[in-house]
């Protein structure tokens, strides 16, 4: 495990600390820095570390930075449930027990790519769904997309109930951060 070096990204100190301390056990000869925020981490050579770990709000907010990075990046997580993150995105839950934990991070430095845990694929969306997508995200309505389109308001309301089945999100807030963070729009267009 020589010659890794890893970037922590989080505002939380708490945070920052006991995951350098779980990797500095797990990984003997590994460099292993911390940053508060975005700005401190860019600041540094950000392209030299092996892998990223972040906040979901970090991701959120610099995920044109993160998405072409995605296989370096791992989301920390704050507890399970339903995520609006793009799909093959690495995540790992912080609220597990130690012991658990320890066995989730080292799938992220095994050398079998397939142990790494990743949210499952959603459904491809076509280009006229991503065109809702966007429009949806940057709080237009259903009539507002039908005229921007050139197209019926029925043929709107078939791709949003598409969007939402096959992305199985249903709120608009839960879709623009999937707009967000899958780079199909940036957060100051919104």
């Amino acid at each position: 495990m020589e010659n890794l070096e890893i970037a922590i990204i989080d505002a939380n100190t708490l945070t920052c600390m006991g995951l350098k301390n779980l990797l500095e056990k797990l990984l003997s000869g590994a460099i292993i820095r911390t940053f508060p925020d975005f700005p401190a981490f860019a600041d540094d050579t950000p392209d030299m570390y092996t892998h990223y770990f972040i906040s979901s709000q970090t991701y959120i907010l610099y995920n044109p930075f993160f998405l072409p990075r995605k296989e370096k990046t791992v989301i920390m997580m704050h507890g399970a449930g339903t995520h609006t993150f793009p799909a093959s995105n690495h995540i790992v839950n912080i609220f597990l027990p130690e012991q658990k934990l320890t066995e989730e991070l080292m799938k992220f430095f095994s050398d079998n790519p397939e142990n790494m845990e990743r949210l499952p694929a959603e459904e491809d969306l076509s280009a006229r769904e991503i065109e809702v997508l966007i429009l949806i995200a940057k709080g237009l309505i259903n009539k507002e997309i039908a005229e921007k389109l050139n197209i019926s308001l029925t043929t709107v309301i078939s791709h949003r109930k598409n969007i939402t089945e096959k992305l199985g999100i249903k709120s608009v807030s839960g879709l623009t951060i999937y707009a967000v963070m899958n780079g199909y729009i940036s957060p100051d267009r919104i």
